[in-house]
């Protein structure tokens, strides 16, 4: 940090997680090493909350302490990514919506809400549209798998493998500063907290196989539309934001119109990580979505 950083400023996965009460740790879903961070009593409702591609748990520290009041909190690692196990092969929506179910069956929760970001967002639709009787509340925030956008794609494959195969504070950054509205910033404690989990041995291999649904063939597979979308019964909040990289407010509010009942917000000054850049207002939002208010 320079001289001429603002102490105030600095932001700091540290600082976002001191004084919460939360544990890090594994937990075997259906033969998968799957880590966690924790927060809340285990007794009361569980919450999911699932990051992007080639993203880990660390993307929802801003939004723990303020869950952990209502909700058994879970923000985990997907299958392939972060410290979670890496089964080798190309991971398809299936993959991780089979990982999602085996997580609850560990935890014993029968039932969960589900908020999912990106990638996340895809996998928690999924998850909603096939197994209706675990999903209780389901938030769907800057979601994936609505349609395939070339440029969108390609920038995604760029950008990651960059950081993968060669995790320099650049390229990590690069993919960092990608997802944020507020290009000023740096995110210094978000990087050093990803390139770490990029220089893990065998992580460029792990990357390829997260990247898979880049590939126009097996998007096309696993895309989501109206019959899927139509299908979900779980009461459903759309959030989309005004600067977001890979799909305009329009998507965003088209995905909504495919849901029976969902509600539609849209956050101004954020890109594809809301939860981390306003978290005020996305706790907001979040939680009187999944208490009903």
């Amino acid at each position: 940090m320079s001289e001429s950083t603002p102490l105030l400023d600095f932001e700091s996965v540290w600082s976002d997680l001191q004084g919460v009460a939360f544990s890090q740790g594994y937990i075997d879903a259906g033969g998968v090493r799957t880590r966690y961070l924790h927060a809340g009593d285990a007794n009361k409702p569980a919450l999911i909350l699932l990051h992007g591609s080639g993203g880990h748990a660390e993307a929802y520290v801003r939004n723990l302490d303020s869950h952990a009041e209502h909700f058994s909190t879970w923000s985990i690692d997907m299958l392939g990514h972060g410290y979670t196990d890496k089964p080798g092969h190309p991971l398809e929506v299936h993959h991780y919506v089979s990982h999602l179910m085996a997580f609850l069956d560990a935890i014993g929760a029968d039932r969960a809400h589900i908020s999912g970001e990106s990638l996340g967002g895809w996998v928690a639709a999924r998850a909603a549209a096939d197994h209706p009787d675990r999903i209780d509340r389901l938030v769907l925030n800057t979601a994936g798998g609505s349609q395939a956008d070339p440029e969108v794609m390609k920038r995604i494959i760029t950008l990651s493998m960059a950081a993968a195969e060669n995790p320099t504070w650049e390229t990590v950054q690069a993919r960092i500063k990608w997802l944020m509205a507020d290009k000023s910033k740096d995110y210094d404690d978000i990087v050093a907290s990803r390139q770490r989990v990029y220089r893990q041995p065998g992580f460029a291999a792990a990357m390829k196989d997260i990247m898979a649904l880049q590939d126009p063939d097996i998007r096309a597979r696993n895309l989501l539309g109206p019959k899927e979308y139509g299908s979900i019964t779980a009461p459903t909040m759309v959030v989309w934001t005004s600067d977001d990289p890979t799909a305009d407010v329009a998507e965003g509010r088209r995905i909504a119109s495919m849901i029976p009942g969902a509600r539609f917000e849209v956050m101004p000054g954020c890109g594809h990580w809301p939860q981390y850049e306003d978290p005020k207002t996305f706790n907001r939002l979040h939680l009187d979505f999944l208490l009903g208010r």
